[in-house]
């Protein structure tokens, strides 16, 4: 049976599912006549462990999206993380999406889940979960402590699935944007074409985009003004991955702290150096609202 924890306080509804991931099943807005999803939810039908894409959002650790299929060098050692998702030759999202959490504590308001990976390679870590209703907002504090025995680079990030994407109008300013090549791994940074820049509320883009964004100021607003309801999200990150693919019923806008691959890009841009014992931190505010 699947273990699905419920958070409410009047104003927000969110399910907490820790053999998922640790991830979400689903946040709703409360404050009206009827709930209104603001992550897309999870099928309330589903009983065994569902795969990730199911999920309302998912935590991104130790680092987020597509690593080179040739690992990284870093203090003159080459660390190769194995492909970890069927049909797909980079490693991808770390490997807390793949794991059962261990719920820690629990209450009608906040839920902390702990993850051990002491003996995962290349990162050794240990990993804390919290998801906390603060009135009309969802904290999510993430943290990760490397064990190993070496520094490495680790980074951290949030997965959510939104729903409704043709209502979807989005606002969050960025610079700049990769563009991918073939393998999905950044080629070249760019200046925002102009379906692709929402310093000012827009639509998604029809054709789709998959790409990460820099020069994020951590702000992003997304109304649905049909529906009525509005989210925030506010991070302590730099940069954000929009991903929309055309015709489907859902979008993402993940908050992470470095570019795809920033593993294998100079300086190892938003990654934190992490000595054996040192810890990373992220913080997420989703807030819901009435329009």
């Amino acid at each position: 049976m699947l273990q699905r924890l419920q958070l409410e306080n009047g104003q927000l509804r969110a399910d907490v599912v820790p053999q998922a991931g640790g991830g979400l099943g689903r946040l709703d807005w409360l404050d009206g006549s009827t709930p209104q999803p603001l992550l897309r939810p999870l099928a309330a039908d589903v009983q065994g462990v569902p795969l990730p894409s199911q999920l309302a959002c998912f935590p991104l650790v130790p680092w987020s999206n597509r690593m080179a299929p040739s690992g990284f060098a870093f203090d003159d050692r080459r660390h190769v993380p194995a492909p970890n998702r069927a049909g797909e030759p980079c490693p991808i999202h770390g490997d807390g999406w793949q794991q059962a959490w261990e719920v820690a504590s629990y209450t009608s308001d906040s839920v902390q889940l702990r993850l051990e990976r002491h003996a995962a390679s290349p990162f050794s870590y240990d990993a804390t979960l919290r998801y906390t209703l603060e009135g009309d907002a969802l904290v999510v504090e993430l943290e990760v402590r490397n064990c190993g025995d070496h520094a490495l680079p680790f980074g951290l990030g949030l997965h959510p699935w939104l729903p409704d994407p043709q209502g979807a109008r989005l606002r969050a300013r960025a610079t700049q944007v990769w563009l991918a090549g073939a393998d999905k791994l950044p080629a070249m940074r760019s200046l925002l074409p102009p379906d692709w820049n929402f310093i000012d509320p827009a639509r998604l883009p029809e054709n789709g985009v998959d790409n990460v964004f820099e020069g994020w100021n951590g702000k992003a607003q997304i109304d649905w003004p049909a529906r009525g309801v509005g989210l925030s999200i506010e991070a302590n990150m730099d940069y954000f991955i929009l991903y929309a693919p055309p015709g489907r019923d859902f979008f993402c806008f993940e908050p992470v702290d470095h570019p795809i691959n920033a593993h294998n890009l100079p300086g190892y841009p938003g990654l934190s150096i992490l000595a054996p014992g040192a810890s990373l931190r992220r913080r997420v505010v989703f807030r819901g609202s009435a329009l």
